[in-house]
């Protein structure tokens, strides 16, 4: 969603900003007009009050201004939820301080520049659309398996948007029947009000809940990872369950937007043996002749949030 704000900036250089917020920090990046990085800069995400969000995000913006000399063109953000496009209005369970809360709004009248807001994810696919691991293609990808799973469909480098303002939010794909008789496993519910949702299965917080159904008491996903590692056997099966409902997953994403590539983000995509490992996964549930894309690792990994933002930013405000 964007604000649009009037503001003298065209006598100078392009500046385009960017910010990543998530639920414990809040990442700014500022760019130049050729896409080089010029500053970059980190603070803990306020979490108890609307007001100390907002001051904070613009006095976050506002000290790169003065670090570089000049005001930004545009700001882009992205954050993890949605802004409904009806009212306006921010939806956000991971800060429950911004839901219901007009912060594109907010945020336009306290910077008075341009603004675009995006989820999280979108600028992490936009990022590696633009000079990423999906750059140079017709299509690509951009997955995201960490806590949660989510992703993006970008198109000739620029995201496709839908009738809700959505990314491609597989996560909430229902899982197959099948496969939760396969693996006898029960029917989970997830904090989006559904029921039996992909996120709760396939994200990093999905494989750990996957080894204490299976009876073990792994801490998180790079818990269950080391014990496979190290040879244990609950662990080992654990892994390759969650392989085959991964596999399943991606290749209902091939099946839907049949990308010319994949491009794995988020704490899970940091497991180096998932690449050599989930092609044929994600193979074994297509039917002949059905080709997997390349599935490879983010290039601008946890920077690039605040990056994608940034082109968010151009994108918007220059067309470009």
């Amino acid at each position: 969603m964007i604000q649009h704000n009037r503001r003298d900036t065209e006598q100078q250089p392009a500046l385009w900003c960017g910010l990543d917020i998530g639920g414990t920090k809040i990442e700014l990046a500022m760019f130049d007009a050729d896409f080089g990085e010029l500053f970059r800069h980190r603070i803990d995400t306020p979490r108890d009050r609307y007001e100390t969000f907002v001051a904070a995000v613009a006095g976050l913006v506002e000290s790169g201004e003065r670090e570089l000399g000049r005001p930004a063109s545009a700001v882009g953000i992205g954050l993890p939820g949605r802004c409904d496009r009806q009212s306006g209005l921010q939806h956000c369970s991971s800060l429950p301080a911004l839901s219901q809360r007009p912060l594109v709004a907010d945020l336009g009248r306290r910077l008075a520049r341009p603004l675009a807001l995006a989820n999280d994810c979108q600028c992490f696919a936009l990022s590696e659309a633009n000079g990423g691991a999906g750059a140079g293609v017709a299509s690509m990808l951009g997955v995201i398996l960490g806590t949660g799973a989510s992703g993006c469909h970008c198109v000739d480098g620029k995201v496709v948007n839908g009738y809700n303002g959505l990314v491609s939010e597989w996560g909430h794909w229902s899982i197959p029947a099948s496969l939760l008789e396969r693996h006898a496993l029960p029917l989970l519910d997830c904090a989006c009000g559904l029921r039996g949702c992909l996120e709760r299965y396939v994200s990093g917080s999905g494989l750990a809940q996957l080894h204490r159904l299976l009876g073990g008491h792994a801490v998180d996903a790079g818990d269950v990872l080391a014990r496979a590692q190290a040879g244990d056997a609950l662990a080992q099966r654990t892994c390759a369950i969650h392989l085959d409902l991964l596999g399943q997953a991606m290749a209902t994403l091939v099946l839907g937007f049949d990308p010319h590539v994949i491009v794995l983000g988020g704490g899970l995509s940091r497991h180096a043996a998932l690449y050599a490992q989930l092609p044929a996964a994600t193979a074994a549930h297509l039917f002949s002749g059905v080709r997997v894309p390349p599935i490879v690792p983010a290039r601008f990994g946890d920077a690039g949030g605040a990056r994608g933002a940034a082109l968010l930013a151009r994108q918007h405000h220059a067309g470009g």
